[in-house]
Parts: structure tokens; sequence; C-alpha cells
């Protein structure tokens, strides 16, 4: 528990950051394997996947994008996609996690980048990359430049965001970097590749211990080691700031000032995938917030260890960050207490890691305005029923429209917290603010598209609203049996009768 850092989270997101960047597609195909090609020879079987879903999120600087909405905060993008299906997925994935893509061009001579993932439940059988690695044409490059004086606009931090496919050209990172400077603005480094020149002048980069291993020809196994190499690689590149992410020894923070040394925080680490973006994302909202290099540190290092503690690849939540620092989580079993989601496209990011392990993700929704045996029971065999479920609740102004005056009893964060404690539970999602919703889950299905949703009642799924959605994504619908006597409605009765 930390409650100064605590005191920060409120405050991140005032400003917003541009991500420039090679942005992806990583695209899950998820099915079995029941037997191996007939073609192939006993000594090289080749297994033949049944394919039974696919699933897509953001990858490359999309991931960093993902990070930054988490956090209450905008993204814009400047980047290149293709005129491809893929570009239109891309598009439409940065859309939903709400980013500012009027600075999205299209390349001419170079196809969206995807990266293909073939899996057989969270074993990752074949990838196969869809890309043209080569340097950006002369047009593209200058259509990248003219753009950056606009893209920096208002904005408080720059994220360079570099996986060497060709966006950024050492011309496009000179040119944010004097741009930016200009205007006073920070500029972070995830870089690529072994030659750190490219970046010189940068605020601040992230490389892993590796990486700044290979970038100065100096070893990184111990503190001391990491922070020759560090101040070795400011000396050459005029780089004001190293933060060495160092997995389970935490993260060294070394610039002209004292170096700062920050210790891992995850205790149960289930792989590193996606904490680099996590990390570089927490560092550039809190320094657009206006906090000090310190403390931006420290919150991306609390940020990296509860990404690092999840399966597969999501996205920070400022609630959970300020859940985490408040000491909120220590209350119950933090193994078991689901991530509670106001804003959609983090849940969607989540759904979508579930989705490439291979697991079934069911959803249902309701008020739990007091929760109660009813209630409890019917939770726990939809989850029977899946690998991952999902409780949509409604927020407080949808249950007061819905219920009436003095509705809700409790209010939205205390039923959520209940509804998260339970074991059947995985995932809270919130809706219902917004009155277009009309009190109804329709828009968050949409967005989060569970492969089951499940309904308590004597329900035809025809005579469903949401019906038209799920099944035209391939979902399918459950009904589940009532339990009968049990209600908030006869609960409130009772209490006011003993009142």
């Amino acid at each position: 528990m930390d409650k100064q850092l605590a005191d920060l989270i409120p405050a991140l997101g005032n400003k917003p950051v541009l991500v420039v960047g090679d942005v992806m597609l990583d695209h899950y195909i998820h099915g079995e394997v029941r037997r191996m090609a007939p073609e192939s020879s006993p000594s090289a079987p080749v297994p033949v996947l049944s394919a039974l879903h696919e699933s897509f999120i953001l990858g490359g600087a999309g991931g960093v994008v993902a990070n930054i909405n988490g956090l209450g905060a905008r993204a814009l993008v400047l980047g290149m996609v293709a005129d491809d299906s893929a570009g239109a997925k891309i598009t439409s994935l940065l859309e939903q996690a709400g980013a500012d893509i009027k600075f999205l061009t299209v390349a001419k001579d170079r196809p969206s980048i995807v990266k293909m993932r073939f899996m057989k439940g969270t074993e990752q059988l074949l990838r196969t990359d869809y890309e043209t690695v080569k340097p950006l044409s002369d047009a593209d490059e200058k259509t990248l430049i003219a753009n950056i004086p606009a893209a920096l606009q208002d904005c408080g931090a720059v994220i360079l965001s570099d996986y060497a496919k060709g966006v950024l050209s050492a011309a496009v990172i000179q040119a944010v970097i004097k741009q930016a400077h200009q205007q006073n603005i920070p500029v972070l480094v995830d870089p690529k590749g072994k030659d750190f020149t490219i970046y010189d002048g940068a605020d601040y980069i992230t490389p892993n211990a590796k990486e700044l291993s290979e970038a100065t020809g100096l070893p990184t196994d111990t503190q001391e080691q990491v922070l020759a190499a560090a101040q070795a690689l400011r000396a050459v590149t005029n780089i004001k700031t190293i933060i060495a992410k160092r997995s389970e020894q935490g993260m060294s923070v070394v610039s002209a000032a004292p170096p700062l040394h920050l210790p891992a925080t995850a205790q149960h680490a289930l792989g590193v995938a996606g904490a680099g973006d996590t990390v570089i994302a927490t560092l550039a909202v809190a320094l657009a917030s206006g906090l000090p290099i310190a403390q931006a540190a420290a919150l991306a290092n609390e940020a990296a260890g509860i990404i690092v503690a999840k399966p597969g690849t999501t996205p920070i939540e400022k609630a959970e960050l300020l859940a985490t620092l408040s000491g909120e989580r220590h209350a119950v079993d933090t193994t078991r207490e689901a991530p509670v989601f106001s804003h959609w496209a983090a849940a969607r990011a989540q759904v979508e890691a579930w989705k490439a392990q291979g697991l079934t993700v069911g959803f249902t929704n309701g008020c739990f305005d007091i929760l109660h045996y009813g209630h409890v029971n019917y939770l726990n065999r939809a989850r029977e029923r899946c690998d991952r479920f999902i409780v949509g609740l409604n927020a407080d102004a949808s249950i007061t429209r819905l219920k009436g005056v003095g509705r809700p009893v409790h209010e939205e964060l205390s039923r959520a917290a209940v509804l998260a404690a339970l074991g059947a539970v995985d995932m809270v999602a919130i809706f219902g603010n917004d009155a277009q919703d009309d009190d109804k889950p329709i828009r968050l299905i949409e967005a989060l598209q569970p492969d089951v949703c499940f309904k308590g009642g004597d329900y035809k799924v025809e005579d469903l609203p949401e019906a038209k959605i799920v099944l035209a994504y391939g979902g399918r619908f459950e009904i589940m049996p009532m339990y009968e006597g049990h209600s908030t409605t006869n609960a409130i009765r009772k209490m006011q009768k003993t009142g």
C-alpha cells in the first residue's frame, strides 16, 4: 500500500499522449487438434487445427495505445496502415480504444502488419507474419514528418514505439524529437535494435537489461553493471534518462541525478508479455500529467507488477492501479478478486486475451443491488458453463431510471466490489451511465463479444433485444432457471418491515 502514490492516480490523464510507431494487428485462430495430417510423415507429423473461433487485438504500438486508454488518457496515433482488411480492423480497434486516428495515414507500398497465431488452447502451434519490412518511401516519410506539428498540439508527452518495421526512420525520429523539444514536450522511446544513437536527444528510453547490454556491449547482470551501461549509453547518445527494465530485479532509473532502483512488486509473475507497453504508457501519462520522473517511474513499476501477474496480454486499468496502491485489494484474496472496468476498451482487451488462450467467455448482466442466495446460485451455475465469466452491472443512474427514486440501495462501486470478490466472477463491467444504452447491455455485449450470454428466466432467445447482436458475431445464449422466493425487492420489503 502506498497512499502517496495512490493520491496521484485521480489526476492522471489530463493531457493526451502522442504515439508514433508501428501499429499492428494480432490475429488469433483458436481450435482443437484431433488428428495429424495424412500427408505428413511419422518423423515429422503435421497437426490439423480444427478452427473454432478467432480473435483480434492491437499489437505493436497499438498495445501502448490500449494502456494509455486504460489509464484514462487519450492517445493520438501517428503511423501507417494499408488500405486493406487488416488496416480497417486496426483502425476500428484503435477507435474502440478511444484513440484519435486522424494522423494514421495509408501506406502505398506495404500491407498492414498482421501477426497470425494458431492456438491449441494456450499452446501456440505456429505464427505467420504478414509484413513488408523496408524503409519508408520518400513520399510516406514526408507525410509522417509533415503531420508532426499538428499531432503534437496540446500533447503532454510523445512515445516512439519502435518495432523496426519502417515507420520510425531516423529522419522521422529526429523530426519528432526536435519538434517536441521546441514545445517542451518530453519524448519517450521503447527502442529496437542495437543502435540507440538513432534516438539521440530523447528524454527517456526504456530498454530491458538484454537490450541495454546489446546496445552498449557491456554486461547488465547486476545493479552496478546496469548503472555503468546506462551511463555509457547516456554519454554517447545525449539521451537524458535511461529506465532499465530488469524483470524480477525491478527497474532502474539512471540520469544526471543519483540513480533510482525500484524493486519488482509482483509476487507471482505469470509472464512479461505486454509489460513493456504498460511501463512506457504509464510513464508517459504520468509525465504528461506533470509528475516528476521518480513518481512516474514508481507508478510504472507498480503497473508492471499488476500486468505480469495476469495471464495473457492485457492493458493496465486506472481503477486497478488505484486499488492496488490504496490497499483495497488486500481485503480479499487478490488471486481471486476480479477487475472492475468502466472503460470498455480495456475490458475488451482482457476478453481478447482470454480468447487468445482458447478460453470460453460467458456473460450475464443485472443490477445486483442486494446480493442474495438466488444471485449467487445463478452466478455459480453460469460460471460452470464457461472458462471466464463477466458480469455486466447497471450503473447507479440506470437503476434509478429502472427502479425509481431510492434505488439503488448500494452505489455502483460497492456493488461491483461485492461481485468482484465472488469466486464465480472473473470481470465486472459497468454500463448504463449513458442514457443511450436504454438501460440494456446491448452496446456492452457488442463491445466485448462474449462467446455465450446467460439469461435467467422464462425467455425465448428470439425475444431478447440483444439476440440479434450476439447471434450476428457467432455467440450463443443459454437460458438459466431462476430461484423462486429470492429477490432484491423482497429483501428490501423485509428490511423495511423489521426496520
